[in-house]
């Protein structure tokens, strides 16, 4: 069995199960091709994180609602499939439009009368004409459309609700209002509002539970940001940077600039990230001790976070500075050697460095797990780079994290033009400088000897 048929069984089972909990009865074929559609989407050629395994992790193994929410919150994801897969167009067009690259609601003149398209629109707090942006639950909002859709045919209005409700609750780190509501609280108000205009069989119970579902369910989904392990944490980091930077999908052609690119975004991320909106919170569910211990390691991952990919970037920023004197397309692999693999034995530039003659000892329990997770690695490799991080590691030894960080600040001078590469470079550790030049020149001489079959 091939990892799409397999994917195709696990959400069939999945399915099956959750439908068989709410005691609807459908026909297999049905269930087959729902199975189809959502596996489809997921395992587009960009998907290395929001897989079938991401969702099928997101909808745990106890409660219906959860499963079927989870197996279709991230079926429509514009930034990483670059598109909406054509087989959920069927179910969007009659109430979304394109307009050149950006998707609109329609006006409501030019939407049909369809009660479970407004359910979704008020829970969603989306309204006619408006166009949807990706950091404000564009992706969200139209893979819940989608679900409602698909299984409108089967299922009550008030379990549509609910399961759209727990898709909503995965739109990620919004802030709370200026009157202090934060998303679940909000989430819960939609959700009194659409009881009372689609007159719902829903107590107020039922929709108190059902928030405090679509907050284990949207707490599963950021999971990772509380992963007693670092290490981990970053493995899941780089998984989600190629989806959206696919020149990446090539290791041995992506460019100096396009990973510094890459790792320039994350980085951005994490440094706008507050740990206190990753997680959800409502009525004291879950309570208190749970959700401090999740904001708490949310707190220390993006830290590790922060400074682990500062450094990187100030090691890729380096050498990009060092390959204008050459060239300004350089591929990554030119100055830092081939990705190892299994068919090819591959020199690179750390193999020609010096050891480092400092004893360097870290300030802080934050910078020791950060010099341990780039000398040692994540736990796992990556398809388009390697899980630890020899040269960042050889330039902290040398240089401290703070001068590290010291030199992050200024590249970003170098990255938005403001000094040359040749200025930047005049500003960073000559020992290093000196070090790497010569590693890069005794690399390039390997592959000349190489060259002339020497």
């Amino acid at each position: 069995m091939d990892i799409q048929q397999d994917y195709n069984q696990q959400c069939l089972q999945r399915l099956i199960w959750a439908m068989n909990q709410l005691g609807i009865d459908v026909d297999a074929k049905k269930l087959v091709s729902i199975s189809e559609l959502i596996v489809q989407t997921m395992t587009g050629p960009w998907r290395y994180f929001h897989t079938p395994d991401h969702i099928f992790e997101v909808g745990g193994s106890e409660d219906a609602i959860e499963v079927l929410a989870a197996l279709f919150h991230d079926v429509v994801y514009v930034q990483v499939d670059q598109s909406v897969n054509f087989n959920l167009t069927y179910y969007l067009v009659p109430f979304i439009r394109q307009v050149g690259e950006h998707l609109w609601i329609r006006e409501a003149v030019d939407i049909p009368e369809d009660p479970t398209f407004e359910m979704v629109r008020i829970i969603f707090d989306m309204s006619p004409g408006k166009m949807l942006l990706p950091l404000e639950g564009q992706n969200e909002f139209l893979s819940a459309l989608v679900a409602a859709k698909v299984l409108q045919p089967f299922l009550s209005q008030e379990l549509l609700a609910q399961i759209v409700a727990c898709i909503e609750a995965t739109i990620p780190f919004r802030t709370p209002t200026q009157t202090g509501l934060n998303n679940s609280d909000i989430l819960y108000q939609r959700l009194q509002a659409i009881v009372d205009k689609f007159n719902l069989k829903l107590t107020d119970g039922e929709l108190i539970e059902t928030v405090k579902r679509s907050i284990r369910m949207a707490n599963r989904d950021v999971r990772s940001f509380a992963d007693p392990s670092a290490a981990r944490f970053l493995d899941n980091t780089w998984n989600l940077i190629p989806e959206t930077n696919h020149h990446l999908n090539n290791p041995s052609a992506y460019t100096i600039g396009q990973y510094r690119t890459a790792l320039q975004k994350m980085e951005g991320f994490m440094n706008f990230l507050k740990p206190e909106v990753v997680f959800h919170q409502f009525r004291g569910y879950p309570e208190d001790s749970i959700y401090e211990q999740l904001v708490s390691r949310a707190k220390r991952n993006i830290a590790v976070g922060r400074l682990y990919l500062g450094s990187k970037l100030f090691t890729i920023a380096f050498l990009e500075a060092l390959s204008l004197r050459f060239g300004r397309v350089i591929p990554v692999s030119t100055l830092m050697g081939e990705m190892p693999s299994e068919n090819f034995v591959t020199v690179s530039l750390i193999d020609f460095l010096p050891e480092i003659e400092n004893d360097y000892h870290p300030e802080d329990e934050l910078e020791s797990t950060v010099l341990i997770l780039l000398e040692k690695g994540r736990t796992q490799h990556s398809y388009y780079d390697i899980k630890n991080s020899p040269l960042t590691t050889y330039m902290v030894k040398q240089m401290g994290f703070a001068e590290m960080q010291n030199q992050r600040n200024r590249a970003q001078k170098f990255f938005q033009q403001e000094i040359s590469s040749e200025e930047f470079l005049a500003g960073c550790d000559p020992h290093i400088k000196k070090t790497v030049t010569e590693g890069i020149v005794k690399l390039f001489d390997t592959r000349k000897v190489a060259l002339l079959g020497g």
